[in-house]
């Protein structure tokens, strides 16, 4: 397990806008620093309150700040606006219910580089938006040496050291139907209380096969052979067979792998010459399922091995 990612991310404000449906009405400094998953709205700081005000979040202004600000005369409007701007460098500023941008507003704004956005929504609706976007974005992450796949809809992760045959067997999926998420490289994060996985960007889609070199999967086999992204529901170590060592042939010992501090179920799969590791990991994503409606065949054998 590689560190741990603590949250922080430069965005393009094109792709920011691009994201969350917004207008570009001022484009600042070019770029969004992300580091706070709450949003602000600045009543209290408009007012002259500023002694718990975290100029590292989004700002959003709805109607009642806007009227507010309309309230006052342009000069005593101006002064109350530069205030809050002087306290720090603000991410962003977004307006919602395609509300105009005060002049003196857009002129602090201009004299500090922060930008500014526009949208229809209700206050509500973009705040709800804003919350999910910014969790996302920023959830605690870690990468992970590994393969994760979306096979009969759960997802994998294959884990294990190098040469072991993650991209292989990943390879043998991908060609039985099953599609890949992340090679080699899984950046993981914890978004509420699941575990989701992604690809980093400058490498998603590639795979690197020993003795053939990269391919790109998408481009080999169509977009329904990969996805951006997929819960991790189940951890598959393989690793190569160990004569002396005991492995699980009833399926009870229930090991677990923590992530991030959520507990996710693992396999060990030994991995030997004539094995079909892709065939193996099919009945292990719906042997998975089943146990996940309430079946379990290792307790049912038991309970008929018992009740003789």
């Amino acid at each position: 397990m590689n560190e741990i990612i603590l949250p922080h991310e430069t965005v393009m404000l094109d792709k920011f806008a691009s994201d969350l449906n917004l207008e570009m009405l001022y484009a600042g400094r070019g770029i969004i620093t992300l580091t706070s998953i709450s949003v602000d709205r600045p009543g209290l700081r408009l007012a002259g309150f500023f002694s718990f005000f975290d100029t590292q979040r989004i700002m959003l202004i709805g109607l009642t700040e806007h009227e507010y600000m309309r309230s006052f005369p342009p000069e005593q409007r101006t002064d109350m606006i530069k205030r809050m701007f002087d306290c720090g460098e603000i991410p962003a500023v977004i307006f919602s219910r395609d509300l105009p941008v005060l002049p003196e507003f857009m002129e602090c704004a201009r004299s500090t580089g922060t930008p500014i956005f526009r949208t229809g929504k209700m206050t509500t609706s973009m705040m709800a938006d804003l919350c999910l976007y910014l969790n996302r974005l920023l959830a605690p992450a870690t990468t992970v040496h590994g393969v994760l796949m979306d096979v009969f809809g759960a997802g994998i992760l294959l884990t294990g050291e190098s040469g072991v045959g993650k991209s292989e067997t990943a390879m043998e999926l991908i060609k039985r139907g099953h599609r890949l998420v992340a090679d080699d490289s899984v950046l993981i994060k914890k978004v509420e209380n699941e575990l989701v996985g992604s690809a980093p960007e400058r490498i998603r889609y590639f795979m690197e096969l020993r003795g053939i070199g990269i391919i790109n999967v998408k481009n080999m086999y169509g977009s329904g052979s990969v996805m951006t992204e997929k819960e991790i529901e189940l951890v598959m170590e393989l690793e190569h067979w160990k004569q002396d060592k005991a492995y699980d042939r009833i399926g009870g010992e229930g090991s677990v792998e923590e992530i991030l501090g959520i507990r996710v179920p693992k396999l060990t799969v030994p991995v030997s010459p004539g094995r079909n590791l892709a065939i193996l990991i099919e009945v292990a994503a719906r042997n998975h399922r089943l146990k996940g409606m309430g079946y379990d065949a290792a307790q049912e054998l038991i309970q008929r091995t018992i009740g003789r």
